[in-house]
């Protein structure tokens, strides 16, 4: 049996590794609240207003990850198809990997391969080193590219990529990279990808980080130039979408 995901884990993890952007908003409301103290009463009312959008905003995203990632269920695998537990998984992410041991759990008779496509280079955020010194490698992980991820054709039954195909920023190396997940994927295998989208929900819950995130229409491209059908597209909270994707079936 795996570790257990510890209560509030995703949002604590998510102050740990971007505490600065925590730490410079706290400084910002301090820094407005005393120059409202010194500040011409005319003044006062815009900028407590700022701090309050400030204090709020973030509060906000706090409070919609704590229910993203600690309250929704999302960890649980609930949505994953039970059926097939066996055979061939692929766990591919980007530098922090929260999910292979629950999928090890999950699928106990499948033989599980875990793919990492960080690249220092590339990848340059803070919170993602963070995140790495904090969080061993799973067992057995292999260092890939993401236009090579060093796998036999038609090899794997069940292809996770959760929260971190957004990572691959460069629209060209995208595409090249669900052509792979095409390329490893068995005639009746299936692709799960699990991402935030440039939408309303997470523009309230995130603000201007909402442009982190790529739009649903994004991504149902991606998905039809590289062959790759939508089965279903589940929607666990508002904020987040799954995309069920397989080499048969129909596109949405």
């Amino acid at each position: 049996m795996g570790e257990m995901r510890k209560p509030f884990q995703g949002v604590t993890n998510i102050i740990r590794f971007n505490w600065h952007f925590y730490a410079l908003a706290l400084l910002l409301v301090i820094l407005l609240l005393l120059i409202a103290y010194h500040t011409d009463n005319s003044l006062q009312p815009l900028i407590y207003t700022f701090c309050i959008l400030v204090s709020g905003s973030t509060a906000i995203s706090l409070l919609v990850s704590l229910y993203v990632y600690d309250l929704s269920g999302l960890y649980s695998l609930s949505w994953v198809d039970p059926q097939n537990t066996i055979g061939h998984i692929i766990n591919i992410h980007a530098g922090f990997d929260e999910t292979s041991t629950l999928l090890q759990d999950k699928f106990r008779h499948a033989e599980l391969k875990v793919l990492d496509f960080y690249d220092p280079v590339k990848h340059t955020e803070i919170s993602i080193k963070r995140a790495r010194r904090s969080y061993p490698p799973f067992p057995k992980t292999k260092q890939v590219k993401t236009t090579d991820l060093q796998l036999i054709t038609g090899s794997a039954d069940r292809i996770f990529v959760i929260f971190s195909a957004h990572e691959i920023r460069d629209e060209k190396e995208r595409a090249l990279f669900f052509q792979e997940l095409a390329r490893i994927l068995k005639p009746q295998g299936q692709i799960y990808i699990t991402e935030h989208l440039r939408d309303l929900p997470n523009f309230i819950a995130y603000n201007i980080g909402f442009f982190h995130f790529y739009a649903r229409r994004s991504w149902l491209k991606a998905f039809r130039n590289a062959s790759l059908n939508v089965r279903q597209e589940i929607k666990l909270t508002p904020f987040i979408s799954t995309f069920i994707l397989s080499k048969n079936g129909n596109t949405l």
